[in-house]
């Protein structure tokens, strides 16, 4: 029997997909749910698993654009697996071309007249400042012409004798040129502005070294930063919801709920998982479904409908070493806020100078919506919450908040 495997739909609004890499070959048995390939779409890299065992063929090359419900493969589910055959074959076959033999090319015999500038060429050079034994002479028997002199062009230093100057070309995923259009499209058709802060993180960093410990051993997660910034996101959006919106032509939609997205770097690129109805999350289930979404992120498992919708976005440049950024909001969302690097920096406290640990805080907004007392007052908010978080995010008890 030859069954048709046709490309499933990845989510919603999909209409086709990319075929990044067969993971099989033409002819190749294969088993039921072996991943045969790598299927990207506009949102997220995809597997595709073999529905039956069989013999495989092809329908599709690399590179090719196929709708959803489109065959891209048949499997002969009646053919027996050959002996010796893998179960799982490689994901790429390494191609090994021999090499065309280059023709030997016969070098003029030297003589007393290789690399001599003629009379005219060495004024030339001279006037050039070259050195001659940097030419090469086409005239007889190596002779360094006038017309070798002017074509001589002096060096702005002393290049490598055996530097490599190679280039390559790759096409770029079907998920990287969708970010890249919309990265555009949100340059093009907002009106966005980004506005500043810092917090002094000396409170938090005291509160996880009091409780991380505790923290993890209960919950099997760590005590990170992500829990304090969305709870301080989710406080400040309560306080200003024109920062959780989003324009639909002439409307404004305001949400009732917090969905916060967090940019993940995955191997495909940079993904955005969103955390649902965050507003209800402690911070024990702030940390669990950060952990869980960037494992599936970064194992390629991450779905189209975990990386749809959202509110609001963080971003953490800081992991990276980043001081500070611009971060671009992430459409149709109207709001991101960055995090960036911690370093310790003079700071006044009542009066006197001490060294904290210092972040700089930065919110991009679209100013279509979101005016300058909104987002002013967003980012004080999330300031007065990381600074302030035993009275403002845990009702001054840490214990219960953290459920320890």
């Amino acid at each position: 029997m030859a069954l048709e495997m046709k490309v499933p739909s990845p989510g919603e609004s999909i209409t086709e997909v990319e075929i990044a890499q067969w993971l099989v070959e033409d002819g190749d048995y294969v088993e039921k749910d072996q991943p045969i390939a790598e299927v990207d779409s506009d949102k997220a890299t995809l597997e595709l698993p073999a529905e039956e065992s069989g013999i495989i063929t092809l329908k599709a090359e690399e590179g090719d654009t196929v709708a959803v419900g489109d065959v891209v493969c048949i499997i002969d589910t009646d053919a027996k697996k050959p002996e010796g055959s893998k179960t799982t074959p490689e994901v790429a076959k390494e191609v090994k071309e021999t090499p065309k033999a280059a023709p030997v090319k016969q070098e003029a015999p030297k003589t007393y007249a290789s690399g001599t500038a003629s009379p005219a060429a060495k004024k030339v050079l001279a006037e050039k400042g070259i050195d001659p034994k940097t030419i090469k002479g086409t005239g007889k028997d190596g002779r360094i012409t006038k017309e070798d002199a002017i074509k001589a062009v002096p060096a702005m230093g002393t290049p490598p004798e055996h530097g490599v100057r190679t280039s390559s070309r790759k096409k770029m995923s079907m998920l990287r040129r969708k970010v890249a259009q919309r990265l555009v499209k949100v340059k093009n058709e907002t009106a966005m502005l980004t506005t500043f802060n810092e917090v002094n993180m000396q409170p938090i960093f005291d509160l996880r070294k009091q409780y991380k410990e505790r923290f993890k051993e209960k919950h099997g997660v760590s005590l990170g930063f992500m829990s304090f910034f969305t709870k301080a996101v989710v406080r400040a959006l309560q306080m200003y919801p024109d920062v959780n919106s989003m324009i639909d032509g002439d409307y404004k939609v305001i949400f009732d709920f917090i969905d916060i997205s967090i940019a993940v770097s995955g191997p495909k690129g940079l993904m955005v998982p969103v955390i649902r109805n965050a507003e209800n999350l402690t911070f024990r289930g702030i940390e669990q479904e950060v952990k869980r979404l960037a494992i599936r992120a970064r194992e390629g498992q991450i779905t189209v409908d975990e990386m749809t919708g959202g509110t609001f976005t963080i971003t953490n440049g800081g992991v990276f070493g980043s001081m500070l950024s611009t971060p671009i909001i992430n459409p149709p969302q109207s709001g991101i806020l960055g995090m960036h690097n911690i370093v310790q920096r003079p700071m006044a406290v009542d009066g006197q100078v001490v060294i904290q640990p210092i972040m700089y805080v930065a919110l991009s907004y679209d100013h279509r919506i979101i005016d300058g007392r909104e987002s002013v007052g967003f980012l004080v908010a999330v300031k007065e919450a990381l600074e302030n978080p035993v009275e403002i995010l845990m009702d001054n008890n840490p214990e219960k908040a953290l459920e320890l």
